[in-house]
């Protein structure tokens, strides 16, 4: 599959999120969700984007800034699994992050535990550099996981629903977001839960994919 490909598959999907058709907007979630993560997340026997970016790589690849980047393929998994963890599960289903359980932090080995915008270079570097990246992969297929439990589960109507503002509060409140990044809090506090879904459950963890994909290619 090609990124053009992407591309179109998101754009139907916001088109059946638009459409009403609850059923069909949860089918084709999960299947485009399940393509941005690992097979192993889903088991759905899908191809993989992060499969496919991973493949052939080494740790010291995965850490690496290329020259004249911001970011190593680490920070971009880090970042996706974050912003998905707290939107998922803060925002839609009003519970504790993935990250909050398991000891998720200690076995990560992360120096922050904020979603990663705002992060100076130097700061991106010791991210790359410490975070532990099988617990990495494994903390965002767990992520992965819980948001299948939580789509699975809403019920119809849920979705053009706005996103309950005593939970922005509670955001807020925690250590997620960057101080110098509260911009993305308000902007998650206009979206609906189809939004969410659209952006940053799909749509944003092919952004970094293709920038994880962009990396690959200057891993030499």
């Amino acid at each position: 599959m090609n990124k053009k490909e992407l591309n179109q598959q998101q754009t139907e999907l916001r088109r059946v999120m638009e459409s009403g058709d609850h059923a069909q907007a949860i089918k084709f979630f999960l299947r485009q969700h399940a393509i941005l993560h690992a097979s192993a997340m889903a088991k759905a026997r899908l191809w993989s984007y992060e499969d496919e970016i991973l493949d052939g790589l080494d740790e010291s690849q995965i850490r690496r800034i290329p020259q004249h980047e911001e970011h190593s393929i680490l920070w971009c998994l880090w970042h996706i699994a974050r912003i998905e963890d707290v939107t998922m599960n803060l925002l839609i289903a009003k519970t504790n992050e993935v990250l909050e359980e398991r000891q998720w932090l200690v076995k990560l080995h992360a120096p922050i535990q904020h979603t990663g915008n705002a992060m100076t270079f130097d700061e991106v570097t010791d991210l790359s550099q410490r975070v532990d990246i099988a617990a990495l992969l494994a903390y965002r297929t767990a992520v992965g996981r819980r948001t299948r439990e939580i789509v699975t589960k809403l019920e119809p109507g849920t979705l053009h629903k706005k996103v309950d503002q005593a939970q922005i509060a509670r955001v807020a409140e925690k250590d997620v977001v960057h101080p110098d990044a509260y911009g993305i809090i308000d902007y998650w506090s206009k979206c609906t839960i189809a939004g969410l879904l659209l952006m940053p459950a799909s749509r944003h963890n092919l952004i970094h994919l293709n920038e994880a994909a962009q990396l690959k290619r200057k891993r030499k």
